[in-house]
């Protein structure tokens, strides 16, 4: 008895380890296959601020990276043609639910690349005319999102750049032609100068080349001021035109205070970053449950005038007090 009972234990043991070491594995995939995971799909680079705010607006949802959701990051680096791969690696990754900034195109391209997978985006254009979603308050289908006031904004931007130079006729319009919504902002932009009597000239630029070659059309011929339209390669070269704008000593308007915080003169638009957060937001309420269809569209209502002090000095430009008091921020 006591020559068969230990090889009988042994065995018992030995499977019972066994059990173990398999069901181990299967506990780990489990555990993995938990974790939710989000895409984040965008047209151009990484931009560490907006990128830390949509993981704030995950977080207020309760879901933190790295430990209870997983992010898959798509950048296009400003090239469109590559956001379709882009967003059907998203929906092969089988992501919970895809995160589209940079305008219309990454919106788009995900929305064409899934009927099924949760789609929440950042868009300047009227996301029904570009047929995101059915309407604002019921969006329907998979997508809805966040919508920036483009054209109320382009108004209010020429509006407080006439303010700031009061003699301003001719204003340049600088614009990235190859851009989604470059067609609508141009319109917002002609619509918004006849309003107010100034005469416009539009210039393109979509490489860093072409951002030079601008300029030097500026300096010869001279318009009081430029208005730069936002966009996301437009936004990338921010640094290269707040240096161009000092160098020339030509006043411009930007749309993000990233222009001025790099030394650009005045900007006017929508908080970018606060709507990051709220795309963040909208993702974390759609892992937990919520259907895109019953979560409307946010029409953006938070806004910044941001005003640079020390580069209107360098311009030879007196800040008015009244422009000075509405400011959101005076960097000095």
């Amino acid at each position: 008895m006591k020559r068969t009972s230990l090889p009988l234990q042994r065995r018992a043991f030995i499977t019972l380890l066994g059990g173990a070491a398999a069901a181990w594995p299967l506990t780990a995939r489990a555990q993995q296959a938990a974790t939710p995971v989000v895409g984040f799909l965008h047209m151009t680079s990484l931009e560490t601020d907006r990128l830390r705010a949509f993981r704030q607006g995950l977080k207020d949802t309760g879901y933190v990276e790295g430990e209870n959701v997983a992010i898959e990051y798509r950048w296009a680096e400003n090239r469109i043609d590559r956001l379709p791969e882009l967003a059907a690696e998203l929906v092969r990754r089988r992501v919970a639910v895809i995160a589209a900034f940079g305008g219309p195109a990454p919106a788009l391209a995900a929305k064409a690349a899934t009927t099924t997978v949760p789609i929440v985006f950042a868009v300047g254009e009227d996301p029904v005319r570009l047929g995101l979603v059915a309407s604002l308050a019921r969006p329907g289908g998979n997508l809805t999102g966040i919508n920036f006031f483009n054209a109320e904004v382009t108004a209010k931007r020429l509006e407080l750049l006439r303010e700031l130079v009061p003699a301003a006729t001719r204003v340049a319009v600088l614009v990235d032609p190859t851009g989604s919504d470059a067609e609508a902002s141009l319109r917002d932009v002609e619509a918004a100068a006849r309003a107010i009597g100034l005469q416009i000239q539009v210039l393109n630029a979509s490489t860093s080349h072409e951002v030079n070659a601008a300029f030097t059309t500026f300096v010869r011929e001279r318009p009081d001021a430029i208005f730069v339209v936002g966009g996301p390669f437009i936004f990338s070269r921010r640094v290269q035109l707040a240096i161009l704008a000092g160098r020339h000593t030509v006043p411009a308007s930007y749309s993000a205070r990233q222009f001025v915080e790099a030394g650009g003169l005045i900007s006017y638009g929508t908080d970018v970053t606060d709507a990051y957060r709220q795309v963040g937001g909208y993702a974390g309420r759609i892992l937990k449950g919520t259907k895109p269809a019953d979560l409307p569209v946010v029409q953006a209502s938070k806004f910044e005038l941001v005003i640079n002090l020390q580069t209107a000095w360098m311009l030879g430009i007196t800040v008015p007090p009244t422009l000075l008091a509405r400011a959101d921020e005076v960097i000095e």
